[in-house]
């Protein structure tokens, strides 16, 4: 829900900050940024550095009782990282198709059925990225199909290697600390939470 609406009443909220102005700074093949110059509720103005991004899935996919997960080098971080199967929307592409094509690609493993679970934002403070979780435990072997660019190693977590390795610190995203707290509810309560 967009704060515009949270005001009630259909109005805008009192924190609302109306845009002046939009700088673009940068576009890129996943991301662009831009300036923005707006109206604090107080009368005064700043400035916002933003983020714009397509949005992304991912899924949390279940195999005999195991998460499946991919190891693959995050260069901003400069290191491996553990982190259920994800990636960015294509142009007009809907989110369940994204899911689906992203777990085939990296973890070679085919959907039969998904489940959309929830979104979030990734970083609200500066980026406008939408991450749309799945899960499926309705899987059949597939084909792994990385992008070009991709390399990744498959792996299939216990629920004790997975806390294992968020102890360790190889998971950390958040999308993946996400998808581990849902499948721990999942598999206590049969549900994935409000």
């Amino acid at each position: 829900m967009s704060v515009e609406h949270q005001g009630g009443g259909g109005g805008k909220h009192p924190f609302y900050e109306e845009t002046l102005s939009t700088d673009k700074r940068f576009e890129g093949k996943i991301i662009s940024l831009q300036l923005d110059t707006v109206r604090l509720p107080g009368g005064g103005t700043a400035t916002r550095e933003i983020v714009r991004h397509p949005g992304a899935v991912a899924v949390i996919a279940v195999h005999e009782g195991k998460l499946l997960v991919v190891d693959q080098f995050r260069k901003p971080l400069e290191r491996m990282q553990v982190e259920i199967p994800a990636g960015k929307l294509d142009a007009g592409e809907a989110p369940e198709a994204a899911a689906i094509r992203e777990l085939e690609e990296e973890t070679g493993y085919r959907a039969r059925s998904i489940r959309f679970v929830r979104s979030f934002a990734t970083s609200p403070g500066f980026a406008d990225e939408l991450i749309h979780l799945y899960f499926t435990d309705d899987l059949e072997a597939g084909e792994m199909k990385p992008d070009e660019d991709e390399f990744l190693n498959g792996e299939a977590l216990t629920p004790e290697q997975a806390d294992e390795y968020i102890a360790s610190g190889r998971i950390c995203d958040a999308k993946t600390l996400i998808g581990v707290l849902v499948w721990r509810h999942w598999r206590q309560t049969g549900e994935f939470g409000a």
